[in-house]
């Protein structure tokens, strides 16, 4: 079996790939930077260049299933140009896919592609699952909507197409633990907002594992990726601190202070998002994470 990767070396695909190459999967990967180009029998990287519409068509020789995780990080200041960046790096990237796709005979069936829960709209009560259809009125939600509906397109094509919608990743370097981290490492570390807030967490293993899961089983439709017990920013806050041996500081950052430090950006840690893991239990995945105080265990 062989599989194309977009966003390989990134936090997640680096995880993924691991999990492919250990399972006897080849992976072929695109990247935009030519220094990264290896070419090993197990693991090949291709050159493309999105937003000049330039692909080396060789990526997709034999390979079964896309994993599609490329996308600009979203945890940078929210310019309008940085906006208009997140946006397109997700939806042209998925447009050129397309087209190389429908451009000549191949063998890909599948693709799984990223997306996030952002989607969701904030609320402290309401749990939500895939099948809701409500968007969050943020600009988080309009990325997501966008993303999917470019993933979606690849239905035209006779593909299965799979959506996982990606939590607050936690990581030993990287992604959203890497952030809290770094305050509680000079004992300024304290809940942020309200701390009322859900966090629907999920360990780097688990995403990996995951999307190990959609390729193995065929998934398709939306899946959520978080493990099944979210906790509120309060909680998570004081088991890292726990877990690190730091002091808090005890009164929290107040929303306004985040607003006006981040802008828009601030609802990447004010919204409150409380989501079921339900769907991709039914369907079989195991989760190796449930509880944060063990994932936080293992990570730090």
């Amino acid at each position: 079996m062989r599989v194309l990767i977009t966003g390989a070396t990134g936090l997640i695909g680096s995880h993924i790939v691991e999990s492919c190459i250990e399972k006897g999967i080849e992976v072929h990967y695109l990247t935009t930077s030519k220094n990264k180009l290896e070419n090993r029998e197990d693991y090949k990287g291709f050159y493309w260049d999105p937003m000049q519409g330039v692909i080396d068509e060789a990526a997709i020789e034999g390979v079964d299933t896309i994993i599609n995780l490329v996308g600009a990080n979203i945890a940078e200041r929210w310019t309008p140009s940085y906006k208009e960046k997140i946006v397109k790096s997700r939806t042209e990237t998925a447009h050129l896919l397309y087209k190389t796709l429908d451009k000549f005979e191949n063998d890909v069936k599948q693709i799984i592609s990223a997306s996030a829960i952002g989607v969701y709209p904030s609320s402290l009560q309401k749990l939500y699952t895939e099948e809701h259809k409500g968007v969050d009125d943020s600009f988080l939600g309009e990325v997501v909507v966008k993303w999917e509906e470019s993933i979606n397109n690849f239905e035209d094509l006779g593909l299965d197409v799979a959506k996982i919608r990606i939590g607050l990743v936690l990581a030993e370097e990287g992604g959203m633990l890497q952030k809290l981290k770094d305050p509680m490492n000079f004992s300024v570390g304290a809940p942020l907002g309200s701390g009322k807030q859900w966090q629907s967490w999920i360990h780097i293993e688990d995403v990996a594992g995951i999307f190990m899961h959609a390729l193995e089983y065929n998934l398709t439709g939306v899946y959520n990726a978080v493990a099944p017990n979210p906790v509120t920013n309060k909680e998570l806050v004081q088991k890292l601190a726990r877990e690190m041996g730091k002091p808090l500081w005890i009164p929290k950052v107040p929303s306004v202070v985040l607003k006006a430090m981040l802008g828009e950006m601030s609802r990447i840690v004010l919204a409150s998002q409380l989501v079921s893991s339900e769907k991709i239990e039914t369907s079989g995945y195991r989760f190796k994470y449930t509880n944060v105080c063990k994932a936080l265990g293992d990570l730090i």
